[in-house]
């Protein structure tokens, strides 16, 4: 009899811990979040996949300019770096034109409102105008990317 009791009391739900049961919900969730994330990052397009492969960053002095604002003085101090399909070296395959790219970058940025600006929006904008820009001015030099290296607005 006392062995049928003590069994009876193994069995029975009071008797068994929670623990083993959140321990199983824990995995559970545990599993589900990183198939939703190996999911998610099946489905992200590949960036190096889109575009050529950057070779070469071209480092430009930082540019100090007035902004497009009539109402009132606007500065803008702005570091870029372009990432380019091909490695110039000085010598062998020439330099790049380098007083080329700045007029194209400083010409683009003139045009721009300090608001404009401001916004991640707007620094995304500017990006695609200055690669689209420096892509039909100076295509021997295969800009890819453009990478703000600082980026200062004065009022």
């Amino acid at each position: 009899m006392a062995e049928e009791e003590s069994q009876a009391e193994k069995s029975s739900p009071e008797s068994k811990s929670p623990t083993g049961l959140w321990i199983a919900l824990a995995v559970a969730i545990a599993v589900c979040g990183v198939m939703a994330w190996l999911l998610a990052q099946r489905e992200r397009p590949n960036a190096s996949a889109a575009s050529p492969q950057v070779k070469s960053v071209l480092h430009l002095e930082s540019f100090v300019l007035n902004l497009n604002d009539p109402g009132q003085k606007a500065y803008l101090r702005v570091g870029v770096d372009l990432g380019l399909q091909s490695e110039f070296k000085n010598g062998e395959g020439g330099a790049p034109p380098v007083a080329l790219v700045r007029d194209t970058i400083v010409g683009v940025l003139t045009l721009w409102k300090p608001d404009e600006l401001l916004t991640t929006k707007g620094k995304t904008k500017l990006k695609d105008d200055l690669l689209h820009a420096l892509q039909q001015r100076a295509p021997e030099l295969g800009v890819e990317e453009v990478y703000f290296t600082e980026f200062l607005i004065q009022r």
